[in-house]
């Protein structure tokens, strides 16, 4: 062998050595990584699941909320609704009984034509009320009076269901 033909063999043995080491090098670094990445992997999947179970457990804290809330609501609803029936029905046994002449309704007298004396004139068998003269009104004007007593009766009911309503959103948020 010639100086250089070793010198050529020392060559391709130095760069046969390089190759295996880098190609070693390369292997260990490959098996590295790979153990790297399957970490950050496994704990993507960590932190993927805490987040969606904090999310699903937010979700169902809000929905039970809102389930709370319509339960609430639809118990002020059913309420208010026999309130209202209430209402309407004592409203039109009212109205029922001015019809019949069962009730009059009467208003008091400015003055007392008597002369500020509260005995009957006249005696009578209805018995010895000493009360302040009133006036009975033509029952078309007390059913007029009724319907309009009926209509401020009905909007408060509905009032007091809206301000419920809102009392109940506003305390739950």
């Amino acid at each position: 062998m010639t100086p250089v033909q070793k010198l050529v063999a020392l060559v391709a043995l130095v760069v046969v050595l390089m190759a295996t080491a880098a190609g070693v090098t390369w292997q260990v670094q490959d098996w590295r990584m790979g153990k790297e990445l399957a970490e950050q992997a496994g704990q993507f999947q960590t932190d993927l699941s805490t987040i969606s179970n904090a999310a699903a457990a937010q979700a169902r804290t809000e929905q039970e909320k809102r389930l709370n809330i319509e339960q609430k609501l639809a118990a002020q609803d059913q309420q208010h609704t026999k309130e209202l029936s209430y209402a309407q029905r004592s409203q039109a046994l009212l109205r029922d009984r001015l019809a019949t002449a069962d009730v009059r309704l009467s208003v008091l007298l400015a003055e007392d034509p008597a002369g500020g004396c509260n005995v009957p004139s006249t005696p009578g068998a209805v018995g010895v009320v000493h009360a302040a003269r009133r006036a009975q009104l033509d029952p078309a004007h007390a059913q007029r009076i009724i319907a309009i007593t009926d209509e401020g009766d009905n909007g408060l009911i509905a009032l007091r269901a809206c301000q419920d309503y809102v009392r109940a959103i506003k305390h739950s948020y």
